[in-house]
């Protein structure tokens, strides 16, 4: 097979997969504690060393590293995220466990070194979150029983994936120094089902006790000229049991809510000689798109009097579940810049010791979470035809200092040995912690392996362990109660690689 095929043929392949690529799952806020497992088997470590076509995700100049010719690595890796919320009322404590424990990620990574140049192509994921809290949690009725007309509990659901296809670019500027940069298209989707209680809807809708958020918009405007506890008087909704907003699929590789944008990379590589080098990179903000769909559903479940929207009320008052139709805009979601460094010493010829330090961006992308949702013009939506409901949950990140070490160990002439330390403290503050969202997770223990077959074929495998972090939203005195989330992980990766 000639050289030229195989080249199309692989850059043919991560094209499929760029449209296949599933979500990625939060370790360092949103992010990967490292891409590819030789980064993560040495702490998420990669800044300054090779570490496979995954250099595309981490620091691009270390693709500069290879030796001429192709380089194809196709990888697979399982995260298992094990996240738990707390509830604490005056009659106890209760407890539910997410149901998203396992999530597959493909990727592929294509490199060719000519002399001094080095250029590709990539498809990785990024990063993201998710829960799945089942129908028969505490969060599935806000209204603790009190809704006669709900048949069956909410499902409350979170999910969050970004992936990258990237071109990448190096140079060799002289023997010591590359330099190394990525055009990224980039794209995101978002799956939410979360249901919100009487007084968290009153927090957001109410100017006066706005903590958590802020809702507003003509849908508001009607649902408060009807709602008892706003009007003071009896003007046809008497109670909100509960507002679900509703935007999910079913599939395993995309939200229902999509966007679309492009980002880059920037990296450079010094080797200060045989044993000793240096890099540095820096990762630019997405420009992404609204996530968008025509598909949604906000929900109110509510004891009103029925007559109200015929214009004749009747004095009798009924549990009802009225849902709304319509179309839902993430608004200014994007990914975070991040700066890091790295060194890679090795202090003898079979030993490499590895240190990364990163800065992440997230209190320029993270400041809240806001959606806006316009109901269909339809006759079923009766007298919410056409409104618009604009809310925002305050989320208030903090940017983010990761810590990475790791070392690896040549056991054999084959066999390499791994392992690191990961660190990347919460970013997100207590008061705005969201069960659904729980990135909280600091502390990671990593382990990994790398075996060659023959000169061309490889394989390396990487475990790591996420040390089970705790988190307390303290709540709002007596009507929002403190949860408390825990969440903990446990994730390999393996990948071949082959050199032609």
């Amino acid at each position: 097979m000639s050289t030229r095929l195989s080249a199309f043929r692989a850059g043919a392949a991560l094209l499929i997969l760029a449209f296949l690529a599933p979500a990625a799952y939060a370790t360092n806020g949103m992010n990967l504690e490292g891409y590819g497992p030789v980064s993560v088997g040495m702490g998420g470590t990669s800044f300054a060393f090779w570490n496979g076509t995954a250099a595309m995700m981490n620091n691009p100049a270390t693709l500069g590293l290879m030796t001429n010719g192709m380089y194809l690595n196709l990888a697979v890796g399982n995260l298992g995220p094990d996240v738990t919320a707390i509830v604490t009322t005056p009659s106890g404590e209760m407890s539910a466990t997410s149901l998203s424990d396992a999530f597959y990620m493909p990727a592929l990574g294509f490199v060719m070194k000519r002399n001094e140049f080095a250029f590709g192509l990539g498809v990785f994921s990024q990063g993201g979150m998710g829960t799945e809290y089942a129908n028969d949690s505490w969060m599935s009725d806000p209204s603790m029983g009190a809704n006669t007309a709900l048949e069956e509990g909410l499902v409350n659901r979170s999910e969050v994936g970004v992936g990258r296809v990237m071109v990448p670019v190096t140079y060799d500027v002289n023997e010591k120094l590359t330099v190394g940069f990525t055009g990224d298209f980039v794209w995101a989707g978002m799956d939410v089902q979360m249901a919100m209680s009487e007084a968290q809807f009153q927090n957001l809708a109410n100017p006066a006790a706005q903590t958590i958020g802020a809702a507003s918009g003509t849908l508001v405007d009607a649902f408060g000229q009807l709602y008892e506890p706003f009007t003071g008087s009896e003007t046809g909704i008497s109670k909100l049991y509960h507002a679900y907003f509703d935007f999910s699929n079913t599939s395993d590789f995309t939200g229902e809510a999509k966007g679309y944008g492009v980002a880059g990379k920037i990296g450079g590589l010094y080797k200060v000689n045989n044993r000793l080098s240096l890099g540095a990179t820096y990762h630019t903000k997405t420009a992404l798109g609204d996530l968008e769909t025509d598909n949604a559903v906000l929900s109110m479940g509510v004891n009103v009097d029925p007559g109200v929207f015929m214009g004749a009320p009747t004095g009798t008052y009924q549990d009802m579940n009225i849902p709304v139709a319509g179309s839902i805009a993430v608004r200014d979601f994007e990914w975070p810049a991040m700066l890091g460094a790295g060194v890679a010493f090795k202090p003898v010829e079979r030993v490499m010791l590895a240190l990364d330090l990163k800065y992440v961006y997230w209190e320029s992308v993270m400041k809240d979470f806001r959606m806006v949702f316009t109901a269909d013009e339809s006759a079923e939506n009766g007298a919410f035809a056409g409104l618009v409901l604009d809310a925002t949950l305050y989320q208030k990140w903090e940017n983010q200092a990761v810590i990475a070490l790791g070392g690896s160990v040549e056991a054999t002439e084959a066999l390499t040995l791994r392992a690191g330390y990961n660190y990347g403290k919460n970013p997100i503050p207590a008061s705005y912690l969201n069960a659904l969202f729980p990135a909280i997770v600091e502390n990671h223990m990593t382990f990994g392996a790398g075996y060659g077959f023959t000169e061309a074929v490889t394989a390396d495998f990487s475990l790591a362990y996420a040390f089970t972090a705790n988190a307390t939203n303290p709540g709002n005195g007596s009507t929002i109660p403190p949860v408390e989330s825990e969440h903990g992980q446990l994730n390999w990766m393996v990948m071949l690689g082959y050199q032609f």
